[in-house]
C-alpha cells in the first residue's frame, strides 16, 4: 500500500522560491559601502553649510564696518588729523561711530608687512579710523568720502567691497565643490547598485527566461530589482545620516557656541540636512538598479 497523501506531498515544501530573495550573503558589504558614501556626503553637506553661514557671517561684518586711511597735511600731527577725521564721519548720516585707532593699533596692523622693524616712529605711518556703519541705512563710502574731502581732511575710505568680493567667491567656490563631492558620490553608488544588479541578473538567467515564457514583461522584472535595491539603499542611506548626525552633534558639543571653530559654525538645525538622506539613497539605487536591470533584460 502507497503513504497516504498527507505524508506523501506537503504544498509548503514545493511552494517556490521568491524569485529575489529577502537577503542576499553579499547585502551586508553593499550595505556597508553605500553606507560610508551617506556619511560622507551628509559630513560634505554640513561643511557646506557651515562654511556657507561662516562666509555670511564674515561678509556681513564687513559690510557693517569701514576703515579709513587718513594722512597728516602741513604741520597737522597724524594724531590730530585721526581725531579730526573721526569728528567728521561721526557726524555722516548712517554712521552709528566713528573712533580714531591708537598708534600701537596701526603699528600692528602693518606690522606683518614690514617685518619686525623696532624703530617705526621714524616711519610715515598712517592713522586709521574704524567707523561703524548703522545697520538701517548705512552710509556709503562715497558719502564718507566727501565729508572728509569737504573738511580737508587727506583720507582714504576703504569699504571692505574687495574682502566682501573674495568672500563671496571662496563661498561659491565651496558650494560647487560640495556640489561636485555629491555628484561623484551619488554616482559611485549608482555604479554599486548597478554591479549588484548585473550580479543578480546573471546568476538568475535562467529564472529570467522562464517568466518571458510566462508572459512577464521586462518592466516587471526589473521592478523586482528596483524594489528591492531602493530599500537596501534606504537603509544604508538611514545608518549613514545617522552616523553623520552623531559627528555632527559632537563637533558641536566639543565646540560649544562657535561650533566646531569661529570659521566654521555648526548649529544643532544644521543636523536636520541628513534627514533626506536615505531618501535620496533609496531614489539614486531604484533608478540605477531599474535602468541596469532593463538593458541587461532587453539583452537576455
Amino acid at each position: 500500500m502507497g503513504r497516504p497523501v498527507s505524508e506523501s506531498f506537503d504544498p509548503a515544501k514545493w511552494r517556490p522560491a521568491a524569485f529575489l530573495p529577502e537577503q542576499d550573503a553579499r547585502d551586508p558589504a553593499l550595505i556597508f559601502v553605500i553606507a560610508v558614501l551617506c556619511f560622507l556626503a551628509c559630513l560634505t553637506g554640513l561643511g557646506v553649510i557651515a562654511g556657507d553661514r561662516a562666509a555670511h557671517g564674515w561678509a556681513g561684518q564687513l559690510r557693517g564696518e569701514a576703515t579709513v586711511i587718513v594722512r597728516a597735511r602741513g604741520g597737522e600731527t597724524p594724531d590730530a588729523a585721526a581725531a579730526r577725521a573721526a569728528e567728521v564721519l561721526a557726524g555722516v548720516p548712517g554712521v552709528a561711530e566713528a573712533r580714531a585707532l591708537e598708534k600701537e593699533k596701526a603699528y600692528e596692523l602693518i606690522r606683518p608687512w614690514l617685518g619686525d622693524v623696532t624703530d617705526l616712529e621714524d616711519l610715515p605711518v598712517p592713522r586709521l579710523v574704524a567707523v561703524t556703519l548703522d545697520r538701517g541705512g548705512p552710509a556709503t563710502a562715497g558719502s564718507l568720502d566727501r565729508a572728509l574731502k569737504g573738511e580737508g581732511v587727506d583720507a582714504v575710505v576703504d569699504d571692505h567691497q574687495v574682502w566682501i568680493k573674495d568672500i563671496r567667491g571662496a563661498a561659491s567656490v565651496v558650494r560647487a565643490t560640495g556640489a561636485a563631492i555629491f555628484m561623484l558620490i551619488a554616482l559611485a553608488a549608482a555604479a554599486m547598485v548597478a554591479f549588484a544588479t548585473r550580479a543578480g541578473l546573471a546568476a538568475r538567467r535562467d529564472v529570467v527566461e522562464v517568466l518571458h515564457l510566462t508572459g512577464a514583461e521586462d518592466g516587471q522584472i526589473a521592478n523586482l530589482f528596483e524594489l528591492r535595491f531602493a530599500r537596501v539603499a534606504a537603509v544604508a542611506g538611514a545608518i549613514g545620516a545617522l552616523a553623520a548626525a552623531m559627528v555632527g552633534a559632537t563637533l558641536r558639543m566639543i565646540g560649544g557656541g562657535e561650533g566646531i571653530t569661529p570659521a566654521l559654525p555648526v548649529a544643532w538645525l544644521d543636523l536636520a540636512a541628513v534627514l533626506p538622506c536615505p531618501l535620496i539613497a533609496a531614489l539614486v539605487a531604484a533608478v540605477a538598479a531599474r535602468v541596469t536591470a532593463r538593458r541587461l533584460i532587453r539583452d537576455l
